[in-house]
């Protein structure tokens, strides 16, 4: 039976997809930093979830995490690494503390995770490695540079990892959710304590206090696992998978305007070379 590893399952994206993983049947190791946010799960699935309290930013903790998985279920098939919050905060307003924190988070815990599923992902000559990024990893909305940084990072590892790992059998990619109905623009939502006036009209639209999403954003999570599985359960997955209708739109937004960038400095980009040779 295929087993599952997901971060970050205490509510929104993460919850739902071990809850859909369990109901089609899979064994799921659902964690959270508090594992009573997941013992719903081992409540309604005893044989097949098993429940682990996680501080992804701890190596020691992940490592113990990994262990209990293979004990439990032997090794892991599907990691999807969905840890991770936002931080708002212009550039110069970024406190380097809180910065370290989000990398250490968003990115360097999925590093870890992956260094530790690959052995045995090699050993069987098969898996995948699923990692939960952002459409703000594409838009990098004002405010956002610190959040779209770590994903973007996290996004241009996977493309590595890909490539990597497509000829021993395993699959890596990319998840950039758009706006769905999580914690993620409420308690899980940090910013820097420092706002500067002259970014008040940029950054500053986009501080907690003035943002209005949280509770009203359009996507389902349970629908969003559903088209996770979809799409990991099939024999050609995508390297990117985009997923909400606004992302979709503000993903084909991006690439227009980088298509305008590209065609409108071509001239530029072509007058680098040495001359031919008469």
């Amino acid at each position: 039976m295929t087993t599952w590893f997901i971060t970050g399952c205490s509510s929104g994206l993460g919850h739902a997809f071990a809850e859909a993983a369990l109901e089609r049947g899979y064994n799921v190791i659902a964690t959270a930093r508090d594992k009573t946010k997941v013992e719903d799960l081992t409540a309604r699935f005893p044989g097949t979830a098993l429940a682990l309290s996680l501080d992804v930013t701890d190596r020691q903790q992940i490592e113990r995490a990994h262990a209990a998985a293979v004990d439990a279920f032997g090794e892991v098939d599907v990691l999807i690494n969905n840890a991770g919050y936002g931080y708002r905060a212009a550039v110069e307003e970024g406190e380097r503390d809180a910065i370290d924190k989000l990398f250490a988070t968003d990115f360097f815990s999925a590093v870890d995770l992956i260094q530790l599923v690959l052995p045995g992902m090699r050993a069987r000559r098969s898996g995948t490695i699923v990692n939960i990024s952002s459409i703000g990893a594409r838009v990098s909305a004002p405010g956002s540079g610190f959040y779209s940084a770590a994903k973007a990072a996290l996004e241009a590892m996977t493309l590595s990892l890909r490539r990597e790992v497509a000829p021993l059998g395993i699959t890596a990619m990319v998840v950039e959710p758009g706006g769905f109905r999580t914690d993620f623009a409420g308690r899980s939502l940090m910013q820097s304590a420092e706002s500067i006036a002259d970014y008040a009209e940029t950054a500053g639209r986009r501080r907690k206090e003035h943002d209005t999403s949280d509770g009203r954003q359009p996507g389902d999570p349970a629908r969003a696992a559903q088209a996770l599985i979809t799409v990991i359960e099939d024999p050609a997955p995508p390297f990117m998978l985009v997923l909400g209708p606004d992302a979709l739109k503000s993903f084909r937004t991006a690439l227009d305007d980088l298509s305008a960038d590209l065609d409108g400095w071509a001239q530029i980009s072509q007058s680098t070379d040495y001359p031919a040779s008469s």
